[in-house]
């Protein structure tokens, strides 16, 4: 099961800064950048329903030129929930209580669905007179055009166009253009695999669509095509590790080789295409030591032709 939560709290936390740019231009504007701390998390207790409730991501920072700190609370919300508003005041109230610091609230909603506008308000009234009116900023990434975005050189947007507004015929271009810009950014090795975690994550493509991808990418600049190459490679390496993992969980051989043969049909299709029926059964012919012989070789394996030559030298 993927962890929503964990995946876009972590992304967050070390672009921080890049996504109050990229969405929050005036507050970045007035944030001293240096000074900003990310506090302990702070988990709420529900006494009438018997809930905990942890908050994603607060930070402490401080006006530029200012010797006075304010609060950035920032909430992950995967799914829709009828009462958010509620719960966002409620953890608004308790980080005031405890900090008594000016708190700016924002929620990032990754919901695929509904598309309909997400209330920015929450607001408690009478007939006669407004109580309360708890205002919050909201990024809704499905009412987004990835296009809108593509000129922008930030790390979150080459991770978050991966969960716009996108075409289905779009997709092979967009998850080409989000590894693009990456690529263009030039981060360590660490954030850049974050990124490209988070894109293939969200952006999965069929092997049709696989296939239109890497014909796209044969068309890009040498420069940038080793470098995106690089990403797409990992993720092949990734799917062949964790393929063979669940292959040699099965217990007995017959399993195991019957495992580890689905998984490299499964990844080559991915990869190739979909292949005919001859080429899949000289790969069912593979004994178990030639099998995994053919998964350290499928990242040298570029195309069909190459495929049927390394089957050659052993049917």
């Amino acid at each position: 099961m993927i962890s929503h939560d964990r995946i876009f709290k972590e992304l967050l936390t070390v672009f921080f800064i890049d996504f109050i740019e990229l969405f929050f231009p005036k507050v970045a504007n007035y944030l001293e950048k240096d000074s900003i701390v990310f506090l302990d998390k702070e988990v709420f207790t529900d006494v009438i329903k018997g809930e905990t409730h942890e908050v994603d991501i607060v930070v402490k920072g401080k006006f530029v030129g200012k010797e006075a700190f304010f609060l950035l609370h920032l909430e992950s919300q995967a799914q829709q929930q009828a009462d958010f508003g509620e719960r966002l005041f409620k953890y608004f109230a308790r980080l005031f209580e405890k900090y008594h610091l000016p708190i700016y609230p924002i929620v990032i909603f990754s919901f695929d669905s509904p598309k309909k506008q997400e209330p920015s308000n929450y607001k408690v009234t009478f007939p006669d007179l407004e109580v309360l009116s708890f205002n919050y900023q909201v990024i809704q990434l499905n009412r987004l055009d990835w296009k809108d975005f593509l000129n922008k050189p930030n790390p979150l947007a080459s991770a978050l166009m991966a969960k716009m507004q996108i075409a289905k015929s779009e997709r092979p271009k967009v998850k080409l253009e989000c590894l693009r810009m990456l690529a263009s950014l030039k981060l360590n090795p660490a954030k850049t695999k974050l990124i490209s975690g988070f894109i293939d994550t969200y952006l999965k493509l069929t092997a049709a669509e696989e296939t239109i991808l890497q014909q796209n990418i044969d068309k890009i600049n040498l420069v940038e095509k080793e470098v995106v190459m690089e990403i797409v490679t990992s993720w092949m390496q990734k799917g062949i590790e964790q393929g063979l993992q669940q292959g040699r969980q099965e217990g007995r051989q017959e399993g195991r080789q019957e495992g580890e043969i689905l998984i490299i049909k499964k990844l080559l299709n991915r990869k190739l295409g979909n292949l005919d029926s001859e080429i899949l059964e000289k790969i069912e012919k593979l004994d178990l030591a030639k099998i995994e012989e053919l998964a350290d070789a499928i990242l040298e394996i570029n195309n069909i032709s190459d495929l049927e030559n390394w089957l050659n030298k052993y049917n």
